[in-house]
């Protein structure tokens, strides 16, 4: 438009950023994408899931390593960690990704990219380096940070978040993780097989406090089996330093009131919006300690200027905010007015099992008062999962009294690989016996969605109904054999 200087300005190279910068420059719009840190990629490149989930592999190869005689293999003592070398794989592996979120790349696909802050002075403009740019609408995808609490003495004390644990040159002997959620837990199962002893602190009386508690306290079980101290239904009371380590004191679920060191302390908690510095409050950008207040087109109270990824305050995952990217595609670029929809939206913990989900709980279902039931199937009745050594688990179906799907939960190995079938199923509106009449390889773990979606089935298949019209009309004889303690 007349006026602008671009069609579309964008703060945050992360997900959300860098899926509306390539969307909207391959649609021949004219795009700026500003991003405050030197390289392009944002917390999940650099200081999230790609990190992690490097450190997780390396932690379970060398669990491997350690635990090889209950494959049938020789027992073996690996060397020690050097976490430097773990550092410097996470290091290339982020090299690799680096090169696909370069700037290089987003300008031959036609976007500008510059590093910087910059701040709102008016509506359409923002102020970088002292030099004023305007665009048509705005994209601030400016990310989250880790959420700090106010803790007495947690400021004075040394302590680490996700923005250090990746890069630490050695690795620490003893170690506390304050919080109960997907990171606190994967770290906590990675350093611990690492050779760190870890003590997980979380407020209430089960970790995951989203998901369904029989699902969540599994996962209990398995890091408490490999070491994991956990402290549940704690109040943090005050942190402080001794002899150079972090200190906790904290009430424990017994009343008892817990003093607890290690070398390292890492804060888990949760996280906050990047928004501070934006000029929000002058252009009349309405949002909270949560986040931006958004319509369900993504739109603040500037209806040009959108938001997306961990600026929302709601479903802080990466592919959340890809997601999100290409709602606000549609609605600033295409004009095509398309809302966010998050009915589907598959979560994944990554720990070992891990803990996938898509749709409902058993516990939201419930809270929401609807009529469900639960099906069903353990991980051990898998051939595939016994092969592997994998038999801890379960997949849980949630349905409504029409028996339509409202949720599905695997904790298992590769749960979030076998999730992906269920949000196909579950967003393409396929019917459970579509999927129980599918053939699945055999054997793979996948046939355990097979397997659940044919226990509901199998009622109405092989109900009395149909055992006795087939006797009516097909002569069928009956059992062959009925075992004796049968009488």
């Amino acid at each position: 438009m007349a006026g602008h200087d671009y069609d579309v300005g964008v703060l945050g190279g992360g997900s959300a950023g860098l899926t509306l910068t390539s969307g909207a420059a391959q649609l021949g719009a004219k795009v700026l994408l500003i991003e405050k840190e030197p390289h392009l990629g944002g917390d999940c490149l650099h200081y999230g899931c790609v990190p992690s989930k490097t450190l997780i592999k390396s932690a379970s190869v060398y669990h491997l390593l350690k635990t090889s005689a209950r494959f049938g293999l020789p027992k073996v003592s690996p060397p020690v960690v050097d976490y430097s070398q773990v550092v410097g794989r996470i290091k290339e592996v982020i090299a690799a990704i680096q090169e696909h979120d370069s700037a290089e790349r987003f300008c031959k696909l036609g976007a500008q990219v510059r590093f910087g802050q910059a701040r709102f002075v008016d509506e359409h403009t923002v102020d970088l380096d002292g030099q004023r740019i305007s665009a048509k609408s705005w994209l601030i995808s400016t990310g989250s940070s880790p959420a700090i609490p106010p803790v007495p003495g947690l400021a004075e004390t040394p302590y680490l978040t996700n923005k250090d644990i990746f890069y630490m040159e050695r690795l620490p002997q003893t170690m506390i993780i304050l919080g109960g959620g997907p990171l606190a837990l994967e770290m906590a199962q990675a350093f611990q097989r690492l050779g760190c002893q870890v003590s997980l602190v979380q407020r209430s009386g089960q970790v995951l406090s989203k998901d369904d508690k029989d699902l969540a306290d599994l996962i209990t079980a398995s890091l408490q089996g490999e070491g994991v101290e956990f402290y549940l239904n704690t109040e943090l009371k005050s942190v402080r330093e001794v002899n150079g380590r972090p200190a906790l004191i904290f009430r424990d679920g017994h009343e008892q009131q817990v003093e607890l060191s290690a070398e390292a302390l890492l804060v888990a908690l949760g996280r906050r919006a990047n928004l501070e510095g934006l000029g929000l409050e002058d252009i009349g950008v309405e949002f909270n300690a949560k986040g931006l207040k958004l319509d369900q087109r993504l739109r603040t109270s500037q209806k040009h200027i959108y938001g997306a990824g961990d600026v929302t305050g709601e479903n802080l995952f990466t592919h959340a905010a890809g997601y999100e990217g290409g709602v606000v595609l549609a609605n600033a670029v295409l004009h095509l007015p398309r809302k966010a929809d998050y009915t589907w939206l598959p979560r994944c913990t990554f720990t070992e099992p891990e803990l996938a989900s898509v749709g409902m709980s058993e516990k939201a279902a419930a809270a929401a008062g609807l009529e469900f039931t639960v099906w069903s199937e353990e991980f051990a009745a898998n051939d595939r999962a016994l092969a592997e050594g994998a038999g801890m688990g379960r997949i849980k179906l949630i349905l409504d009294k029409s028996e339509k799907p409202l949720g599905v939960h695997i904790l298992g190995a590769h749960a979030g690989e076998l999730i992906n079938e269920w949000v196909a199923v579950m967003g393409g509106g396929v019917k459970l016996s579509t999927l129980a009449g599918a053939m699945h390889p055999y054997p793979t773990l996948g046939e355990i969605s097979k397997r659940v979606a044919g226990d509901v089935m199998a009622p109405k298949l092989f109900s009395d109904l149909v055992k006795k019209g087939l006797k009516i009309f097909f002569n069928t004889k009956g059992r062959a054999c009925n075992p004796p303690w049968q009488g």
